[in-house]
C-alpha cells in the first residue's frame, strides 16, 4: 500500500527566513507542537540523522536524504515494514511570495492509516512554520537611522 498527500502554504517571508527556520532542528519544538524534542546528529545535511520524540509515541530515528540549502530536504523514517518520507519544499512564488510545500510519502502496510495521523498535523505544522519565518523576515530588515 502506499499512501500520499502533500500540502501547502504562501507566505511572504523570503525563501531564505524559511530555510532558517527549517535548518535550525534543535528549535523546530518551539514552533511545531508536534515535536516535543528532537536531536540531530551531525550536520544538518544528506545522510546525516537526526533521533524526534512526538508526542504519545517513542523516540524514532530519520535519515536526512537529498538535503538542498535554501530549497527544502527530504527526511525518511523506517519503523519495521513502514516507510514514512517527508519532502520540505520552498519555493518562491508569485509577488515575492514563497510556497512551503510538505509532500509525506508512507509505504507498507496500514499506509493510509499511518499516512493520515503522520499528515494530521500538517496544516498547523505549515502555518506555524510561516509565522516563524515571517518573524525572522521582519529580523532581518534593516531601519535606516
Amino acid at each position: 500500500m502506499t499512501f500520499q498527500r502533500e500540502f501547502e502554504i504562501l507566505t511572504p517571508a523570503t525563501p531564505a527566513a524559511v530555510w532558517q527556520v527549517l535548518a535550525d532542528v534543535s528549535r523546530w519544538p518551539e514552533w511545531n507542537a508536534g515535536v516535543e524534542a528532537i536531536t540531530l546528529h551531525g550536520a544538518f545535511a544528506s545522510g546525516g540523522t537526526f533521533t524526534m520524540k512526538v508526542p504519545e509515541q517513542p523516540p524514532f530515528t530519520s535519515r536526512l536524504l537529498d538535503v538542498r540549502p535554501g530549497a527544502g530536504f527530504t527526511d525518511e523514517t523506517q519503523v519495521g515494514d513502514i516507510c514514512v518520507s517527508v519532502e520540505h519544499r520552498v519555493e518562491p512564488a508569485a509577488g515575492g511570495a514563497t510556497r512551503i510545500v510538505y509532500a509525506a510519502t508512507v509505504t507498507g502496510p496500514e499506509a493510509d492509516e499511518i499516512g493520515a495521523m503522520v499528515t494530521g498535523d500538517f496544516p498547523d505544522v505549515l502555518k506555524a512554520l510561516a509565522a516563524r519565518a515571517e518573524v525572522h523576515r521582519c529580523e532581518d530588515v534593516s531601519l535606516p537611522s
